[in-house]
């Protein structure tokens, strides 16, 4: 019994698989291969702890009928992450996923490179995570570690932060000591203010045993472009059990 509880207490930190990059490959070519409803039940036999999206407003890779659609067959948690446009928020209170992550995307932004400046945007973000906390959906917001906008992050009311892992990735292979310690910090702050902390971007197989590791209390880690480059040579099926392993090291 002992050692049962000290893997849950390991294991505290779930896997979401963002599915933006397999949208990409079917929007490629037209019609539905791969079908994205067949790909979100599998990822989750194969042990996927939630599922993230993240529809722009171009619908270039996750369109708003596809983020529509999921719920008919996730079973786990649902996240839909992007700009608080109002046609996303408009979307968002009509699904209910379990929990929505807001990011300041630029329109024609290739993929999220920057978290929020909390403090100029706070009685924005207030007003919307508002609404979506009355709707009964948890919510976070996308911030770099930064002491200050994690400060900033507690008074919009956001359930959690996630922590923008970009610098992280970069750094690690030079010094990991180094890229990891501004997110440590960060991790503390977010502990002492009383908000939750996912974290994603970059992180891969490489570097996540590591990060996990390292912060404390991580509730939840986003992974999409890493694990489906990784997932092409490996499978879905042993790249995700290959995930779990090292988040519960």
């Amino acid at each position: 019994m002992r050692e049962v509880c000290s893997f849950t207490k390991k294991r505290m930190t779930k896997l979401s698989v963002n599915i933006n990059k397999v949208a990409t490959l079917r929007n490629s070519r037209g019609g539905n291969a791969p079908d994205l409803l067949k790909v979100v039940t599998d990822l989750q036999s194969y042990g996927a702890e939630g599922i993230t999206v993240h529809p722009r407003p171009d619908q270039r890779h996750i369109r708003y009928a596809d983020a529509h659609a999921l719920p008919k067959v996730v079973t786990t948690e649902y996240n839909i992450e992007g700009n608080p446009i109002p046609e996303f928020v408009q979307m968002v209170l009509e699904i209910r996923p379990t929990q929505v992550t807001l990011v300041p995307d630029a329109v024609d932004a290739l993929t999220s490179n920057a978290g929020w400046d909390t403090h100029p945007n706070l009685d924005f973000l207030k007003s919307v995570i508002q609404d979506f906390k009355a709707a009964g959906i948890r919510t976070s917001i996308f911030v770099d570690p930064d002491i200050r906008m994690i400060e900033g992050a507690v008074a919009t009311g956001a359930d959690r932060i996630e922590l923008y892992t970009e610098a992280f990735a970069d750094g690690y292979a030079s010094n990991a000591e180094k890229a990891i310690a501004p997110y440590v910090q960060a991790a503390i702050r977010a502990n002492e203010l009383g908000l939750g902390i996912n974290a994603g971007h970059d992180l891969s197989l490489d570097n996540i045993k590591f990060f996990a590791q390292n912060i404390p209390q991580l509730l939840e880690v986003s992974i999409g472009h890493a694990l489906v480059c990784e997932s092409l040579y490996l499978g879905f099926e042993n790249v995700i059990p290959m995930y779990l392993q090292r988040l519960a090291q």
